[in-house]
This record gives structure tokens, C-alpha cells and sequence, in this order.
């Protein structure tokens, strides 16, 4: 039995991991839920699954929800509610599915209490890749990647040595608006943006996916848990959505991940790993499968995965500047503050300017993450 506690129950990917919880009562068990501010949401949760405790990091939901709940979980809040969700003694895994740069805290403190790590927060090491694994190796606990495409990659390289690794291909759908000009994203709407064709995934990744700055943070990520330098990773759109990533090794042989496009498989093997559970969701059936094709991304029309790539080739402080830049700019998008095209614009603005620290520390990080935020918040004022 795996005791687990899950950062971000009440988002996309963590209400699919109680679904993959629900699935397998006999080999995992949810000992912590916690959330930002779904109070009635994670009420539910909490008497669905019956955890030791629950938190939610707004304190103002956090009463709310203790007000009207009188169960046995206990209540807890704030960041220090997190911090003890991320570090309890009852579990020895944590699903790491909180949005953007909040989960590094958490995320840190479960790897410093050797908790093992289903990470579904790709932000974690896009801004601290270097200390993260650093301190993964130095605890010596399990970290494995819950995002369909790295899921793909861990699974595909377990096919030959390290040193035999040629080139890891990200795969991408290519979001709603793939095949458009630049020109044509002018009038882009919220609306259109969050009609992702394949996915069903929170707001804040659905427009990343768009923008095609959730690839970019992918590279980044697979270069820290993968050790692989950016050179050998590439990026392809596959519209379909059932290869997931593919490993090429030295000799010419190409291995791929195939399944349907359902985050529950990744996340249930991220937690049963290094098992197989049966499959209780959707299976891919290849006759069912029209055609599958793959194509070049086009970083003319969508310039956010080159800014991405830069930035991670340059790294120190600016993959965290990229995040910070770009986290405020979508959720000014999704308030209808800015237009879609400002995306990318703010972000290069941000990173251009930003003074990078080639060898952070954690305080580093979180002055760059600070100064990039207020740096974007100017530009979109300014708009």
C-alpha cells in the first residue's frame, strides 16, 4: 500500500489521480489532500477518501470549509498547512500537481523528508532543476514525472543504457490553433484558446499548450530528469496525440509510448511504478486510429517554445524568469486583460532584460521569480 498525499486535489490532474486512487483501494491509500481555495470541492474529496488531514492554502476558504465541516479529517491552512501536507510522516509519496512556481516549496520540503515524488508540477524544475535533483540525489528518493510526454520518455529509455541515448522527441499536439499564421492570432479569443482538441487539463496548461510555451517548460524539465543536453532534445507536433514521446538510441532504433490521451495512465503509472496496475480506463485501440502524422513546430507563428528553449540553454535564473513572466501574462490573458499575442511579447521583454545568475541559490530563485513577476505586471499595465 502507498500512502500518499496530494498537492492539488482539486485540480485537473489531481481529481484524475483520486479517480486512479478510486480504481486501486487495495494498493493506494490518500492519507493528505490539499488545495488553494475549492472548499466545497475538496469537502467532497474529503468524504469520498477520508484523509488524516486536508489543507487549503487560502485561509479564507480554510474557515469556511472548518465552519461547516465536523468530520474526523483535520483542518489545516495557510503555507504551513502545505509545507506539513508535503512533509507528513504518514505518507511516503507526494503527488506534486499543484499549479506553476507555488510547488517548489512544497515540493523541496517532501524531497528534504525523503518522500518520494510523482511530480506533476513541471514549474519545479523548470525555475530550480539544479537544486531539485541535487537534493533528490542527495536524499536518495524516487522522483517520477506524471506529465503524459516525460511519462513517455521514463518509460521508453528503461529500452537501452544511458550512454546509448541519442535524442529524446517531445511530442505535441499542436493546441487549437495549429497550422495558424502569426498574423491570424491577432483576434485569438479566450474562448478559442481553452478548446483544447485531445486534452481535458486546467486553464492555465490549456493555454500554455496553445502558446506552445508548455513544450518549452517540457524541454527544460527533461533536460534536468533526464540528465540530456538540450542539443538532443527536439520537439515534434503530432496531432493525434497517442505517441507520446520517443526515445531515439545510438544505433538508429526509435521507441515510443503509445496510449490514448488520458492523464490517468501516466499518473497511475507514475504511482505504481516500478509496477504495472491493470488498466481500468480507456485503452487505445490502433484500428480505431485513422492516421497518425507528425510535423515541425512552427516557432514563427508560435515564438513562446523558442523564448523557452533560449532561456533554458542560458540557464541560471532565467528558466525562472520565463516561468514567472509567462504564469502573469496567462493569468492576465484568462482575465481578459491582455490579448493573446501579448503572451510571448511579454515574455521576451521580461527575459531580455533580466540579469541572470548562472549558479542560484534558492533565494536567487526566488528573487528572480519576484523581479520577473513585477517586471511582466509592468508591461501588462503599460498594454
Amino acid at each position: 500500500m502507498k500512502n500518499i498525499s496530494l498537492l492539488g486535489s482539486t485540480g485537473s490532474i489531481g481529481r484524475q489521480t483520486l479517480e486512479v486512487v478510486a480504481a486501486n483501494p487495495d494498493k493506494l491509500k490518500i492519507k493528505v489532500l490539499a488545495a488553494h481555495t475549492s472548499d466545497e470541492l475538496l469537502e467532497e474529496q474529503i468524504k469520498q477518501f477520508e484523509p488524516d488531514f486536508a489543507v487549503l492554502s487560502d485561509k479564507t476558504a480554510a474557515a469556511r470549509l472548518a465552519a461547516r465541516y465536523h468530520g474526523k479529517t483535520e483542518i489545516l491552512s495557510g503555507e504551513e498547512g502545505l509545507l506539513t501536507a508535503a512533509t507528513y510522516e504518514g505518507v511516503d509519496t507526494v503527488l506534486a500537481s499543484m499549479v506553476g512556481y507555488a510547488g517548489l516549496r512544497p515540493t523541496m520540503a517532501a524531497i528534504n523528508c525523503g518522500k518520494n515524488i510523482a511530480l506533476a508540477n513541471k514549474e519545479t524544475l523548470v525555475a530550480a532543476g539544479s537544486l531539485v535533483m541535487e537534493a533528490v540525489a542527495q536524499k536518495g528518493v524516487g522522483l517520477t514525472p506524471v506529465d503524459s510526454e516525460h511519462s513517455a520518455i521514463f518509460q521508453a529509455l528503461q529500452g537501452g543504457r544511458k550512454n546509448e541515448v541519442k535524442r529524446l522527441i517531445i511530442t505535441a499536439s499542436g493546441g487549437p490553433f495549429r497550422g495558424s499564421k502569426h498574423s491570424e492570432l491577432e483576434q485569438v479569443t479566450l474562448e478559442q484558446c481553452l478548446h483544447h482538441p485531445n486534452w481535458s487539463m486546467g486553464r492555465k496548461i490549456t493555454v500554455d499548450s496553445s502558446t506552445l510555451a508548455n513544450k518549452g517548460l517540457e524541454v527544460m524539465e527533461a533536460h534536468w530528469l533526464f540528465d540530456v543536453p538540450y542539443e538532443q532534445i527536439d520537439v515534434v507536433v503530432h496531432p493525434q496525440s497517442i505517441v507520446h514521446s520517443l526515445v531515439e538510441f545510438c544505433d538508429g532504433s526509435v521507441i515510443a509510448q503509445m496510449g490514448a490521451p488520458d492523464m490517468r495512465l501516466p499518473i497511475q503509472y507514475a504511482l505504481s511504478y516500478p509496477c504495472r496496475y491493470h488498466q481500468y480506463f480507456e485503452q487505445l485501440d490502433l484500428l480505431k486510429v485513422a492516421q497518425m502524422t507528425f510535423e515541425a513546430p512552427d516557432t514563427e507563428a508560435f515564438p513562446s517554445l523558442r523564448i523557452a528553449v533560449e532561456c533554458g540553454k542560458a540557464g541560471g535564473t532565467l528558466p525562472c524568469a520565463f516561468n514567472a513572466a509567462n504564469e502573469e501574462a496567462v493569468y492576465a490573458f484568462l482575465d481578459n486583460k491582455i490579448k493573446y499575442l501579448d503572451i510571448p511579447y511579454i515574455t521576451e521583454k521580461v527575459t531580455a532584460a533580466h540579469v541572470n545568475i548562472s549558479r542560484p541559490t534558492i533565494e536567487d530563485i526566488e528573487a528572480a521569480d519576484a523581479s520577473a513577476r513585477q517586471a511582466a505586471q509592468a508591461i501588462i499595465r503599460s498594454l
